[in-house]
């Protein structure tokens, strides 16, 4: 069966709750999104707003108190908030990647093995039993390295260690200040067989939130070699589903999934920086535009607060001392402005208690997007909100 690139669209939308805002807690709802995207602290708060009918925020504070949400980088090598339960397997499955990315280049240069690099990291992890500081951690390696070999190889081992970030307060459960807890279910590391079996798991669980996807869209998601991935596909067998997709090539899905239909409508939301529906398959059209893609996506990998409209994402949005406004890069029509400034009304509430200028050390990026339509969709008390152009006529 061939798929549609319209009916792709309506099943990524749909597996991540963004079609319709469902009921439920923080921790189910990270569980339905398989993995929410935590670079910013405030991302995972503003990515099951999208997603969970009458989002407490509070309830997404407690989970991470409580470890029952956990931050760390089991996928993709960045910051994520998975399940507590789920960090082991999926960061089992991505070691080859993490060691071979992350124990060599700056480690090597140093003089440092990888083998040797490994060591050192699981020294840290027991080292970590207990919450550490990163000064107390690179303090540890420099007793045992020196003082400057100690600073090439921190950056190296702690993103390749299985190291939680800890909930230290803020408006987000993080702030600017780090400190490290080992995941108290230690992954397994350096076993090929276990990464293997790890990862026939993640494609599993990848596919229930973002299928159906090719062999490439699951190595983007996971950072991993594509061959790997073959692999897991073919152990998996006849529990995947295959179609074709609108280029022929070979999608896998779960069996039991369901494709809604092509039409089926996709109200206006304001999302979250870095959000995974942008970033989870290797053909990035699936949501982005390819003429937006450059603009929306930067080089240096800055994933901008993006306006979905009819499920693409059309232009970005911000908030900023007048409130949150929102900038087209296509024409809008007076329905999707409206349900924007009914998303941004909702929103404002969030971030008035939270964070009002949320994201702003990325506002620098607004002087090189292209032309556009701007709107105040939420403005501040004793703002008058406007609506303006920006350069050219948006395309």
């Amino acid at each position: 069966m061939q798929l549609t690139a319209d009916q792709l669209n309506r099943a990524l939308l749909d597996r991540q709750s963004l079609l319709q805002r469902r009921p439920g807690d923080a921790l189910a709802a990270v569980r339905s999104a398989v993995a929410v995207q935590a670079q910013s602290p405030a991302s995972p708060y503003i990515g099951l707003w999208n997603r969970v009918a009458d989002f407490d925020p509070a309830d997404l504070d407690a989970a991470f108190a409580s470890y029952d949400l956990v931050r760390g980088n089991p996928i993709r090598m960045t910051l994520h908030a998975v399940a507590a339960d789920e960090y082991r397997p999926f960061r089992e499955a991505t070691e080859p990647s993490l060691y071979a990315a992350k124990l060599g280049g700056r480690i090597a240069e140093s003089g440092v093995t990888p083998s040797e690099a490994a060591t050192h990291a699981a020294d840290i992890l027991d080292f970590a039993t207990e919450v550490r500081t990163a000064r107390e951690c690179e303090a540890r390696l420099a007793e045992r390295l020196g003082t400057e070999t100690a600073k090439a190889v921190w950056p190296g081992i702690r993103q390749y260690a299985p190291l939680l970030r800890v909930p230290l307060g803020g408006p987000w459960s993080f702030n600017e200040k780090v400190a490290y807890l080992a995941a108290p279910d230690r992954p397994v590391l350096g076993d090929r067989d276990a990464a293997d079996a790890a990862l026939q798991g993640l494609v599993l669980r990848y596919l229930s939130g973002f299928g159906p996807a090719s062999v490439p869209d699951v190595a983007q998601f996971a950072m991993v070699q594509r061959g790997r991935v073959k692999q897991a596909v073919k152990a998996l067998g006849e529990r995947l589903r295959r179609y074709q997709g609108p280029d022929g090539t070979a999608l896998y899905d779960l069996p039991e999934a369901q494709i809604p239909d092509a039409d089926t409508p996709a109200p206006p939301r304001l999302m979250a920086m870095w959000d995974n529906v942008f970033l989870a398959h290797h053909d990035r059209g699936r949501t982005v535009p390819p003429e937006l893609r450059t603009a929306l996506i930067r080089n240096n990998g800055d994933v901008l607060p993006m306006i979905l409209v009819d499920g693409r994402a059309a232009g970005v949005w911000r908030s900023g001392p007048h409130g949150i406004e929102a900038t087209a890069f296509r024409p809008l029509t007076d329905d999707d402005w409206a349900g924007l400034a009914a998303e941004a009304e909702a929103l404002t509430a969030l971030l008035t208690d939270r964070d009002p200028d949320v994201y702003s050390r990325y506002h620098h990026w607004w002087k090189r997007l292209p032309a556009g339509k701007t709107v105040t969709l939420a403005p501040r008390l004793g703002f008058r909100p406007r609506i303006r152009p920006t350069g050219r006529s948006p395309p």
